[in-house]
């Protein structure tokens, strides 16, 4: 084993720091836990990392080092629990002692025998808490936030890139996990550290926006930035600015003959989306409208796919708009489309043309019950009734993050424009045959997409992702409330995971084993800006605090850069807030 070139066998050089304390005799010490008993006056709190030596004959030096997990206090001397009055008023001797628990992190070498009781414990120091925590090891390391310590803190980025692992699973309580901060934070800092290197340019993010406008301005400077927030990102090593590259991607307003994209205070570098009826016919989407697991289960999911495939089959376009001809009708609508289907699967002399077998007649009509709803949600993005053809295809091509508003579509469209919009950026990059560059898709919400029980075509893109996409350059970072609910093989193929406030009952639950139970409780009582990063190469998790954001995370925050459609000259600019970010 090398560590930067050198041997394992390397003599250990001396400990510094600041001693702290020493190993306790009254607690069993092992290779992989201690306890320290402090010295007056030293404090050790929660996520310090600390480093102690052994003499180890016929191997020299052996440095343990490890994460603060446990840290108590308690009177010696005491008998009962009233004894802390008499101690307290001078009338009973006793004597206050701290100790730590310590979850030992790195053996080197690795020679895995416990430290002994009385040797002495010191705060590590800048190289011994590098090497602590695996960081003198990472060849490409990002900057993921600060430690408790308010130094930086890493994530391997082998462990993101596909190199070694790849996919990131983020949980936490809606509203106080700021899960999307940190998930913005992470790509920024992807971006802007240096890993990419040559690839920096061709790397692409594409995001998934479902929480009003708030994503909608990466790209402008964040007007409540202070010196402190500054001084973080320098810490870092990332510079203190908005994402350079930024384009949005926003449905067409509701009956709007023109397709505006239906967005209220951004009007620049935003691209309405839709898929024409000749689209929607050419590439079998029908399986999309029925993109519920509760669909998959019903009897009509066979009916579905023979129904799609009479569309690509018998679809004519029709002019220069999108709109189709199926068997004599011209539809240049959605609506005209799902009526032309109902009066062609109501008719018995045409409905086995359709359905290619028999097929019960409550089974249709449950198919056309399902369809019929789906016409006011999916209408505004599917249709054949603008002019002419134009550029309504979401793309990443564009810039180097591509944002998909979904906040003004219902849950229905939603889901059709995630399984779409994914399935064609999955297909691009299998058939370009290069894993780079590299895609990083942000999907917020994923146990909606991609639920334990039941299948969905969304689901299925979902698993591929995860299961294929390290080969392919296409990485997840799925963000959730309850991991619980979330496909298992998605959660077990995410190298890196992180959890923000967790609800208590949520947190017990067994899909958190990789938080020790010192840090489950903690993340009951997270603060908002606090997530826990497990990483396979460091065997704690570790407390991380991801600076402020640089750019505006709402509108009234890029207020001096944002136009409002309204025409409101003065909209959007500094007032009273009813929502202020969490942090």
């Amino acid at each position: 084993m090398t560590v930067n070139g050198a041997s394992a066998t390397t003599p250990v050089a001396e400990v510094t720091g600041t001693a702290v304390g020493r190993v306790l005799g009254t607690q069993a010490a092992s290779p992989l836990s201690f306890w320290v008993g402090l010295e007056p006056g030293k404090v050790l709190q929660l996520d310090d990392v600390v480093v102690t030596r052994r003499e180890v004959p016929g191997y020299g030096p052996v440095l343990m080092a490890g994460v603060v997990t446990t840290v108590e206090a308690r009177h010696e001397g005491a008998a009962y629990d009233s004894d802390v009055f008499l101690i307290a008023e001078g009338a009973l001797p006793a004597a206050v002692v701290e100790v730590a628990e310590i979850r030992v992190t790195r053996v080197e070498p690795e020679v895995f025998v416990p430290p002994l009781p009385g040797a002495q414990v010191y705060l590590a120091s800048a190289g011994d808490r590098d090497q602590a925590l695996y960081f003198d090891v990472m060849d490409r390391r990002i900057p993921m936030g600060m430690g408790r310590d308010g130094q930086p803190l890493y994530v391997n980025f082998d462990f993101l890139d596909g190199t070694r692992g790849a996919h990131v699973s983020i949980s936490g309580v809606s509203g106080v996990a700021t899960k999307t901060s940190f998930a913005t934070f992470l790509l920024y800092s992807i971006f802007n550290s240096g890993v990419l290197d040559a690839e920096s340019a061709n790397t692409k993010a594409l995001i998934f926006s479902v929480k009003g406008e708030d994503l909608l301005f990466l790209d402008h400077d964040n007007l409540r930035l202070d010196e402190k927030a500054r001084s973080a990102y320098a810490r870092l090593g990332l510079p203190a600015r908005p994402f350079g590259s930024v384009h949005v991607f926003a449905p067409p307003r509701p009956n709007d003959p023109n397709g505006v994209p239906h967005v209220a205070t951004r009007t620049q570098g935003v691209s309405a989306f839709y898929w024409t009826l000749v689209e929607f016919c050419e590439d079998e989407l029908l399986r999309f409208v029925f993109a519920d697991a509760d669909d998959e289960r019903a009897g009509y999911s066979l009916l579905v796919g023979q129904v799609a495939a009479r569309l690509k089959a018998w679809a004519e376009p029709v002019g220069d708009g999108g709109a189709v001809r199926v068997q004599g009708t011209t539809c240049r609508t959605f609506a005209d489309l799902v009526e032309m289907l109902s009066d062609q699967l109501q008719d018995e002399g045409s409905r086995l043309q359709w359905t290619g077998a028999q097929t019960p007649l409550g089974t249709v009509n449950a198919f056309l019950r399902r369809l019929r709803s789906a016409v006011r949600p999916l209408s505004p993005i599917v249709r054949g009734d603008l002019p002419f053809y134009r550029a309504h295809s979401v793309s990443t091509s564009d810039a180097q993050v591509s944002i998909v508003d979904l906040h003004n579509l219902p849950e229905r469209a939603q889901r059709f424009v995630v399984g779409v919009v994914l399935r064609g950026e999955f297909h691009r990059k299998e058939s370009s045959g290069t894993a780079k560059p590299l895609l990083f898709v942000v999907l917020d919400e994923l146990n909606k997409y991609a639920p334990r029980e039941g299948d969905s075509p969304i689901k299925e893109i979902l698993l591929d992702v995860a299961e294929r996409g390290r080969s392919l350059g296409v990485i997840l970072i799925g963000a959730q409330q309850t991991a619980s609910e979330v496909e298992r093989r998605i959660v077990s193929n995410s190298a890196v995971r992180v959890a923000g406030r967790l609800d208590p009952a949520e947190a017990a639950r067994s899909e958190y084993g990789w938080l020790p139970p010192a840090v489950r409780e903690r993340a009951t009582i997270a603060k908002p800006g606090t997530m826990f990063v497990a990483q396979p190469e460091i065997p704690v998790p570790l407390a991380v605090a991801f600076p402020f954001p640089a750019w505006a995370t709402r509108p009234s925050e890029a207020a001096a850069q944002v136009t409002a459609s309204s025409g409101d000259p003065f909209k959007g600019l500094p007032g009273v807030e009813d929502d202020i970010p969490p942090f």
